[in-house]
């Protein structure tokens, strides 16, 4: 999905209200991530001298997959985003967060991707107390319990057990 600042770059001030749909086929596919909904992003985008600012909120329905428990789960997404454009490859600096873009449209589908993909957690969890999978059946122990043993010890660290135990 692009977006046309042509009437921004030839007025060289302004601003821009955005607001966009974008459907889930438009991004690359993520074998972590699928939308649920499509994109809706709003914000502003501001041309002040060469580098555009954009303010905005990104609001979709993601499907995801449980760290603990394998199960899928839905996660709404409302997040701020924040970025900065140039079309002149002379005003960014290697330590600036501003992304080059070339002629008068921006591409912000990478751009709304890598933000919703920044702010996902390492662990995703359905709920905050997932109880996961059993270690020995795979049970699912949000829905049922298991029979398994629980005092299994790894046997690398059964010496460990012998120490304490002599106490």
């Amino acid at each position: 999905m692009t977006i046309d600042i042509s009437d921004l770059l030839k007025k060289k001030s302004g601003e821009k209200k955005i607001d966009l749909i974008i459907e889930a086929s438009d991004f690359k596919s993520d074998e972590f991530i699928k939308f649920n909904k499509p994109v809706h992003l709003s914000g502003i985008l501001n041309l002040l001298g060469d580098i555009i600012n954009f303010d905005g909120i990104i609001r979709t329905e993601l499907e995801l997959v449980c760290s603990r428990c394998n199960e899928n789960f839905n996660q709404n997404i409302d997040i701020p985003i924040v970025e900065k454009f140039s079309n002149k490859e002379k005003d960014i600096n290697v330590f600036d967060d501003i992304i080059y873009f070339n002629g008068d449209n921006i591409d912000i589908t990478d751009v709304i991707q890598n933000n919703i993909i920044m702010t996902l957690p390492i662990k995703m969890l359905c709920m905050e107390d997932c109880k996961g999978l059993c270690q020995n059946c795979g049970t699912n122990l949000n829905f049922h319990s298991c029979n398994c043993s629980k005092d299994t010890i790894d046997p690398r660290l059964s010496k460990l057990k012998d120490l304490f135990s002599a106490n």
